[in-house]
């Protein structure tokens, strides 16, 4: 009963930072972020901070997680890759607002404690794969949306090419120490680019990513 005032009181925080979609927020009121935290942090989970889960990586703040997602415009027949498992909060988030999520991971570990968190959760329409996420999974192409939680000093060839005629992707975009949140929409042969703004994530790992880590 606690957690779950202390969710609606996020989304109450969340509508007035400007997250206006209802699906985004009611998937964060009903998703028990708690239970995706170390025990250590459960008294931390709805306030609105990132914090660490282990392995040099965090669970995102919800605001961020609420802008990423609202930011996709999913639909319920979407197909969505999502590069970054950590803890799988942002995977239980999109699992009730598309059709199917596949999901990359380079630590076993994480993957497979978000896995088992996804199970007994009852989500059934999450694909867990352990791999470079920087790459994607061009066997699965194309994808309506794909949400990269780690930054890039770019946005990785790979993923932009297997993004669907009017994909959308949310990536961040620069240094290791500060980047661009960004929107890139394919729409015919062109993509276009929205900054969503500052943030700061851990850097994604592998060939199309940071690779002098």
């Amino acid at each position: 009963m606690e957690q779950s005032r202390a969710r609606r009181e996020l989304v109450k925080n969340l509508r007035r930072r400007g997250i206006w979609d209802e699906n985004v927020l009611e998937a964060i009121r009903t998703v028990p972020r708690h239970l995706f935290v170390p025990a250590e942090s459960t008294h931390l989970a709805c306030l609105d901070e990132a914090l660490p889960i282990g392995f040099e990586q965090t669970i995102s703040q919800p605001y961020v997680v609420a802008m990423m997602t609202q930011a996709l415009a999913l639909a319920q027949g979407d197909r969505v890759l999502d590069v970054g498992t950590g803890s799988g909060y942002q995977v239980a988030i999109l699992a009730g607002l598309c059709a199917e999520v596949l999901t990359m991971e380079v630590v076993p570990e994480l993957s497979g404690a978000a896995r088992l968190r996804i199970r007994d959760l009852g989500i059934d329409n999450v694909r867990f794969v352990i791999g470079d996420g920087s790459q994607g999974l061009s066997d699965y192409a194309r994808f309506d949306a794909i949400v990269v939680a780690a930054a890039a000093p770019e946005a990785p060839h790979p993923l932009l090419d297997q993004l669907a005629e009017g994909g959308r992707m949310v990536i961040p975009i620069g240094s290791r120490k500060e980047q661009r949140l960004t929107l890139i929409k394919r729409v015919d042969t062109d993509l276009i680019r929205t900054d969503l703004g500052s943030v700061r994530f851990v850097p994604l790992v592998g060939p199309y990513g940071f690779v002098d880590l």
